[in-house]
């Protein structure tokens, strides 16, 4: 099946479910989602995002732009993760309870409005990654549809379509949760995630598109593209400078380069 045929039946999916919210990260998953949902369901579909000072600044900026250019109708949707000691106390599950929380938040504004089914953006990529979320996908049955998964499209089949259809952020690279840079069982706070932001906005800056600041306490693991580490230690000097006055002691490098899930359970 090409890229045009896998598409048709993305669109035919999402119009059987009549009626939908859609959870709207601004990550380019459930950017297609709302892109498609827009198109088939008009009027019949809002995209909702969670705002929260766990999520990076530059996924709300990337939703706004992408609910601007497909003309989704789009709201924000203050979620309080940091309230949670299930969350904070930050265990291996931890991100269940921030899925199940967004979930029932989603679920009040769907029956608000009437309407079916809430949607989100896993793809058939993800059930290869340790996804605790999903289990809070289930537990509403056939409320919560993921409907990349449904049509079995994998992240590069998402990325095709997404850059057939001209979607600005095509070519995005993930961006989980700032609370995904703490090691599990670190106590999530909002000094460590302020600082996380801050220290990856400035990596942003100086040209790396693709960054983790791993909170290690006082340390500071950095990990980017492996072709990008040489660039990385050049400026050594300076980032460890930055970094040391947004309050590490230490700044290290990961040699292995970027990993999605590198402080995921093995």
């Amino acid at each position: 099946m090409n890229v045009l045929e896998k598409e048709r039946e993305l669109k035919d999916l999402i119009k059987g479910y009549g009626s939908a919210v859609v959870a709207f990260s601004g990550g380019i998953d459930s950017s297609l989602v709302a892109s498609i949902a827009s198109e088939v369901l008009g009027d019949e579909t809002v995209a909702v995002t969670a705002k929260s000072p766990v999520y990076p600044s530059w996924d709300e900026e990337d939703a706004r732009k992408v609910s601007e250019e497909t003309g989704i109708r789009h709201i924000f949707l203050d979620t309080q993760e940091l309230e949670d000691e299930n969350f904070v106390e930050n265990p291996e599950d931890r991100c269940y309870y921030c899925k199940r929380g967004l979930l029932e938040r989603l679920d009040e504004i769907r029956k608000k409005l009437g309407c079916e089914k809430i949607l989100d953006g896993t793809n058939s990529s993800d059930f290869e990654d340790y996804r605790p979320g999903l289990r809070a996908v289930r537990e509403f049955g056939g409320i919560v549809k993921s409907p990349l998964a449904e049509a079995q499209l994998k992240k590069e089949d998402v990325r095709k379509i997404a850059e057939n259809r001209g979607l600005p952020n095509a070519d995005k690279p993930s961006s989980p949760c700032l609370a995904s840079r703490i090691p599990f069982g670190d106590r999530i706070t909002s000094e460590k995630i302020e600082r996380i932001e801050s220290a990856e906005e400035y990596l942003r800056s100086l040209g790396f598109r693709i960054v983790r600041v791993r909170d290690h306490g006082k340390i500071a693991r950095l990990e980017v593209a492996k072709k990008k580490i040489p660039n990385l230690l050049k400026r050594g000097g300076k980032i460890k400078e930055r970094l040391k006055d947004l309050g590490y002691d230490y700044v290290s490098v990961d040699l292995k380069g970027y990993r999605t899930g590198s402080l995921n359970p093995k």
